[in-house]
């Protein structure tokens, strides 16, 4: 899409997960891709007309490059390129959402106002996780789903990063900062257990090979813990409506769990 124009769109429904915006496809027609970039799970396109294309896959969403040679039912938007390519957007459940909005006023727009650093970037360390989670009673792993703490970060990977650092899911999300929200130790490891969970995701592209036997602990509920000499297995529960998946033994909760 970066450097090509929309020559066509064509949109088989009225909505996804929220209705398309007003004339989505006549605001797109002729536009020029200018930048593709992505903040928290968003896609962002930004447009020659001064807007930006706003997407979200949801949780079954995807796209398909030359998607007209292998029509889907669950084609839901086609965009046709100037570079003859075709891509489909597909989404079964049709949790995604696709917005337009102005490009100068991105950052102040719902959801983006009040999103946390980005996991990978500089501006989130220790230090910033600690004053994030400072004075949360709510379990530490729900304090890592929440958006304003961290940008992006889902189910699978805060699991992830919880057992690699050491950390119940469980525990009170302060307790990784003293009272005046500097970090202890727990903050430095997680973070960066953070970083390192989703470097080896993107490395491993996200896609089966990590899927199939690569994962610490997501989806592995009564298989022996991969952390070198704990004996303990993998017991799954649900927080927030997720399930979570961790070591009880090499994973125990600080006196500090949350209610």
């Amino acid at each position: 899409m970066r450097g090509a124009r929309f020559r066509r769109v064509v949109v088989r429904r009225p909505d996804l997960r929220q209705p398309f915006p007003v004339r989505f496809a006549e605001r797109l027609r002729g536009r020029l891709v200018r930048r593709l970039t992505r903040r928290a799970k968003y896609l962002l396109l930004e447009l020659s007309s001064r807007e930006t294309l706003v997407v979200h896959l949801g949780m079954t969403g995807s796209f398909r490059v030359d998607g007209d040679r292998h029509p889907d039912p669950h084609d839901h938007v086609l965009f046709e390129m100037s570079s003859g390519t075709v891509i489909a957007f597909n989404d079964p459940r049709r949790f995604g959402v696709m917005d337009l909005v102005p490009s100068g006023a991105l950052d102040r727009q719902a959801p983006f106002a009040r999103l946390g650093p980005e996991p990978l970037s500089g501006e989130f360390d220790g230090a910033a996780l600690a004053k994030a989670c400072a004075g949360k009673r709510v379990a530490l792993k729900l304090a890592l789903l929440d958006q304003r703490v961290v940008a992006g970060l889902g189910n699978i990977y805060a699991s992830e990063a919880l057992h690699l650092a050491g950390l119940s899911p469980r525990q009170r999300a302060s307790s990784i900062a003293t009272r005046d929200g500097q970090p202890r130790d727990a903050a430095h490891r997680l973070a960066a257990a953070i970083k390192v969970v989703l470097a080896r995701a993107i490395e491993q592209q996200t896609g089966r090979r990590y899927r199939h036997g690569r994962f610490r602990v997501y989806d592995r509920e009564g298989q022996p813990c991969r952390t070198r000499r704990c004996t303990g297995s993998i017991v799954r529960f649900t927080q927030g409506g997720r399930s979570t998946f961790y070591c009880p033994t090499c994973q125990r909760a600080s006196t500090r769990r949350a209610r």
